[in-house]
C-alpha cells in the first residue's frame, strides 16, 4: 500500500473468492469497533460502507499515516500496518465464530490516490461508497443501510468515526444539496476510475 501525505485515498478489499466477510451485524459492528483501534489513530475518515462482501473507506492520509513501522523484517506504513492488524485480528475473530480456517480477505488491500486527476474523483467515490448498498439491493435508500456513513451525514445518527467537517472542506460537498446530491446517478467511466 504506497501512501502519501495530504492525500485522499479510496481504500478498500472484500472476502477471498468474494465469500462472506460479515455474517451477522454483530460482525459489523465488531470490524468498526476493530478499526477505531487499528486504524482510526493514523488517518481520517471521510466516508465508508461495510457490505456483506467487501468493504469501502474514502480516507485522508497525515503525517501519522505514513510513518514507517518494521514488522517482522517488513517496512510498511502505520496506516498499512493497522489495516494488517484489523484484518488479521477479524479473519481470526471469524474463523474462530465460523469454525474455519485460513485467509478471509484478499490478500493486498488496494488503496486509490484520488487526490489528482481532473475530475473530482473524491466527490464522485463519497457518493460511490454510500450507493454501494443500494446499487447491490441490499436495501431501497441509502439511509436504511446502518454499516455505513450516510446515516451521519444525513444527521440521523450521531456517528463518530467520520470527520463530517473535514469531508465537507475537502470535497466539495454542499450541505444544501447533501441529500439530493447523493441520489444522482454515477457514470460507469467514473466509477471505474475510482479503482486501482
Amino acid at each position: 500500500m504506497q501512501l502519501a501525505e495530504n492525500n485522499i485515498y479510496h481504500i478498500y478489499n472484500q472476502g477471498n473468492n468474494k465469500e462472506l466477510l460479515f455474517y451477522k451485524p454483530e460482525n459489523y459492528v465488531y470490524f468498526l469497533r476493530k478499526f477505531r483501534k487499528y486504524i482510526l489513530p493514523y488517518t481520517s475518515v471521510l466516508a465508508y460502507a461495510l457490505m456483506p462482501n467487501h468493504f469501502h473507506f474514502l480516507v485522508y492520509t497525515t503525517d501519522k499515516s505514513i510513518k514507517m513501522k518494521k514488522t517482522g523484517g517488513i517496512e510498511m506504513t502505520a496506516l498499512a500496518d493497522g489495516f494488517r492488524q484489523l484484518l488479521s485480528s477479524y479473519t481470526q475473530a471469524i474463523n474462530k465464530q465460523e469454525n474455519r480456517t485460513g485467509s478471509l480477505f484478499r490478500q493486498k488491500t488496494k488503496a486509490k490516490c484520488l487526490t489528482n486527476g481532473g475530475t473530482n474523483y473524491p466527490f464522485v467515490c463519497f457518493h460511490y461508497i454510500h450507493q454501494n448498498p443500494m446499487t447491490a439491493g441490499l436495501v431501497d435508500r441509502m439511509e436504511e443501510w446502518p454499516f455505513s456513513s450516510f446515516q451521519d451525514y444525513c444527521a440521523t445518527r450521531n456517528g463518530t468515526l467520520c470527520d463530517k467537517e473535514l469531508a465537507f472542506d475537502l470535497i466539495n460537498l454542499s450541505r444544501q444539496s447533501f441529500y439530493e446530491q447523493s441520489y444522482q446517478v454515477i457514470a460507469p467511466e467514473k466509477v471505474r476510475r475510482l479503482f486501482v
